[in-house]
């Protein structure tokens, strides 16, 4: 178990590893004809995807994401953008980047990184989705929602939950989040945000019960 976990039982603990593993989709990665690097508040994700820029998976990496409350303080020139110095640090050209700088949620992720795509000329039939580990299957709906005629493929750095919190230093946080993550895979199709997925039974007991004891810091109105 992390260091960082004093607040965080056992219990608690297994809760939260059942909604880690289900909030990653497993897809098998290929080639894509394009990413789409979603901006939050993890630098590792750009890391993720200039790795697999220059594993050669993909030629076309779009970086999106503006500002929203918890990146702000981190990233103040917007999400995007230092992912984009991020990647240009660890060798992707500048000219295999497009940048997306005004999105404030996943579906505008989408949304704007499937125009900023139409505007280079690119219409791509499978597109590689770089995300935080807790935010595959969101991003995964979000697109299959948003843009059907696309083969979204999702993949983020491959971390346990236990090395995942050691890297960010806060499990609270991390488990609020993902907590976060899960009520909007299960409430966004009620909305029109996303494609219906099946949660299973185990999956939402854990969520009910780490709700219960505390951690709803990132829960939406419903």
């Amino acid at each position: 178990m992390a260091n960082d976990t004093r607040t965080v039982t056992q219990e608690q603990w297994q809760q939260a590893e059942l909604i880690w593993d289900f909030h990653q989709t497993h897809h098998r990665i290929r080639p894509c004809d394009a990413a789409i690097a979603l901006g939050c508040n993890d630098l590792g994700v750009a890391d993720h995807a200039a790795e697999l820029y220059h594993a050669g998976l993909f030629p076309t990496l779009v970086l999106t994401g503006g500002n929203s409350p918890a990146t702000a303080e981190v990233f103040p020139r917007g999400e995007a953008v230092h992912f984009r110095e991020r990647a240009l640090e660890l060798g992707v050209p500048d000219s295999a980047i497009l940048l997306e700088p005004r999105a404030a949620n996943t579906g505008q992720n989408i949304a704007f990184s499937r125009q900023v795509l139409a505007e280079a000329g690119i219409d791509p039939a499978a597109v590689l989705l770089v995300s935080m580990p807790y935010m595959e299957r969101r991003a995964f709906a979000t697109t299959r929602k948003l843009w059907p005629e696309v083969e979204a493929v999702c993949t983020s750095a491959p971390l346990s939950l236990d090395a995942y919190i050691e890297n960010i230093g806060d499990a609270d946080l991390v488990i609020d989040m993902m907590v976060g993550d899960l009520q909007r895979v299960m409430e966004y199709p009620r909305r029109g945000f996303a494609i219906e997925q099946d949660v299973p039974p185990q999956v939402r007991e854990a969520y009910t019960s780490l709700v219960a004891t505390g951690f709803d810091s990132h829960l939406i109105q419903t």
